[in-house]
């Protein structure tokens, strides 16, 4: 079974954290929720509250096929700060996992050095924060590993792109039918 993790900091995006989580069980993928707060119940930008699976001091990310980003602020702000977060997204850079980030969280990556060379997305406004990036605008953008997306608006097709990624092609239009999305 494949195995994605999600990494929640105090105002992160509720739909855009919670939508990969979904759509991502549905297709049989095992997604575990990582609090970076030291807390397992983590308040959203909307003030809506999430128990996470985990802390990050607790997990063990050597199974991991797909790390996750939701947006969000000023969850983006405190995900950057996470020492520990942006060791393991060098470490699994170079390994080849999918790294996914979504609104304003690519800068995470931007800041990280990812981004440099590669075809990114991120929240209209944001683009300088995609250091060396080609800028895309498209509402999906992969580019090897790395699959980046701009906003709320954008977090069903970038879902579906993370179901197709490990699963197939197959898989995220069964979803994308399941739930109703053209």
């Amino acid at each position: 079974m494949k195995k994605a993790y999600i990494f929640l900091a105090e105002g992160f995006e509720e739909v855009e954290a919670m939508t990969p989580v979904d759509l991502l069980r549905r297709a049989g993928v095992e997604v575990t929720m990582v609090s970076v707060t030291g807390s397992r119940l983590v308040c959203g930008a909307r003030q809506i509250t999430v128990q996470a699976d985990i802390l990050f001091e607790e997990a063990d990310f050597s199974d991991a096929d797909l790390l996750i980003l939701p947006g969000g602020m000023p969850g983006t702000l405190h995900l950057k700060e996470h020492k520990g977060l942006a060791e393991l997204l060098e470490a699994e850079d170079k390994n080849g996992t999918y790294l996914a980030a979504i609104c304003a969280a690519p800068s995470v990556f931007g800041g990280l050095g990812l981004t440099e060379g590669k075809k990114a997305s991120i929240y209209p406004g944001m683009e300088e924060a995609l250091v060396g990036a080609n800028v895309s605008f498209d509402p999906v953008s992969v580019d090897g590993h790395l699959v980046t997306s701009r906003g709320v608006g954008t977090a069903i097709p970038f879902a579906l792109k993370l179901v197709e990624l490990l699963c197939d092609a197959k898989k995220a239009e069964e979803i994308g039918k399941s739930i109703v999305f053209a």
